[in-house]
């Protein structure tokens, strides 16, 4: 599982050093590359099962439905392989860092079966948002179940 909250840098490249315990995670997962794409206002970066998954998830509405085909256009379109550098390092393509709006500061975030890469900004909005809507929120995700 993926977890815990990470303030780095991105430098003029668009490198950005990933958490040893996300990156040895990843690694841990598959020795195939990770995929990093984009979603709502950040990114997300996917081990290959889990990669796999998502798109399966994605494949299974129907296809007739327009949100579908947007959806799987602007995220499977959007992807890019992405394996960490002998540093621990990925690149964030320009296409990536444009759509995030990642200039600076970033969060990275371990979400479960996901790693988050958000402006910092941004993440830290989202999350003050989410605090001050946490009743609402959880009371909304109880009545969906699992």
């Amino acid at each position: 599982m993926f977890k815990g909250t990470y303030v780095h840098t991105i430098d003029a490249k668009g490198r950005v050093s990933l958490p040893a315990e996300l990156r040895n995670e990843l690694l841990r997962r598959s020795d195939r590359p990770a995929t990093l794409t984009n979603m709502y206002d950040h990114l997300a970066l996917f081990a290959d099962d889990e990669w796999k998954n998502y798109v399966a998830k994605l494949s299974g509405v129907n296809e007739f439905r327009m949100e579908r085909q947007a959806l799987r256009r602007f995220v499977i379109a959007g992807a890019t392989d992405c394996t960490p550098d002998s540093q621990g390092r990925i690149l964030i393509p320009p296409h990536l860092r444009e759509h995030a709006k990642l200039e600076k500061e970033v969060t990275i975030a371990g979400i479960d079966d996901r790693i988050e890469i958000w402006d910092r900004a941004s993440f830290d909005q989202d999350r003050l948002r989410t605090r001050e809507q946490f009743r609402e929120i959880s009371t909304e995700v109880s009545k969906i179940g699992t």
